[in-house]
């Protein structure tokens, strides 16, 4: 389990010190946060194996926490934290995106049996991201259906585009270059001119960015090529 990566999001610094211990003793590479707004930065910038997340936070919420990281397209299994009081918000926090429930006070072999079944069940992919859904803006990708749509609006992309705008989604945060996608989404392994690549890049922008001669979404990394910053 030594390449397990482990986000604990727990506010009560006693608790947070007492399991990044133990779970670093497991072998967990752990990584903690102790309020909302650093949780949802950590899970969408970096990639983690499971997420234990208390309900109570300061900022914002458990909940709030888990809705917002399953809508960044994150399917990271969530194992959420509860106050034996909070018995009722199960039901809500499982519809909003927990995979799993442990109610405080708990036994730390619990802990560890729920987060072993839970890795166990989780998706394998790049960085935990499921590519049946992924929502940036008003856009929202379903990769299933090969469909974009703005708002409720169905974006007419080409097949190269398409399968562009997935490879940008796939390596967002991360840098890539015109020769990167030529090979891996053209299958070109030696091509002179990456202006192909350039053309697509202004197609998908055209249709996807608020304001294309200022994009939010596909950036120009001058001298290296293109980052997804969706």
């Amino acid at each position: 389990m030594s390449d397990k990566r482990l986000l604990l999001v727990e506010d009560e610094p006693g608790l947070q010190l007492a399991l990044s211990d133990r779970l670093t003793a497991e072998g967990f590479a752990v990584e903690t946060a102790g309020d909302g707004h650093t949780a949802i930065a950590r899970a969408t910038s970096s990639p983690f194996d499971v997420i234990v997340l208390d309900v109570m936070l300061p900022g914002r919420d458990g909940f709030d926490v888990a809705k917002t990281i399953r809508q960044q397209g994150i399917q990271t299994p969530i194992l959420m934290l509860t106050a034996r009081t909070q018995v009722v918000d199960r039901v809500v926090g499982l519809k909003l995106g927990a995979d799993d429930y442990l109610t405080k006070p708990f036994e730390t072999i619990e802990l560890l049996a729920r987060l072993e079944a839970l890795m166990r069940r989780a998706p394998s992919g790049p960085a935990g991201l499921t590519l049946e859904r992924y929502q940036f803006g008003d856009i929202t990708v379903d990769v299933r259906k090969a469909e974009v749509m703005q708002k409720s609006v169905a974006l007419d992309l080409s097949a190269k585009e398409f399968q562009l705008l997935k490879y940008f989604i796939e390596h967002r945060g991360a840098t890539v270059s015109r020769d990167e996608l030529l090979h891996e989404v053209w299958g070109y392994n030696n091509t002179p001119s990456t202006r192909t690549v350039d053309v697509h890049v202004a197609w998908l922008r055209q249709k996807l960015e608020p304001n294309p001669r200022i994009p939010q979404y596909i950036l120009t990394v001058h001298g290296m090529g293109y980052k997804f910053a969706g």
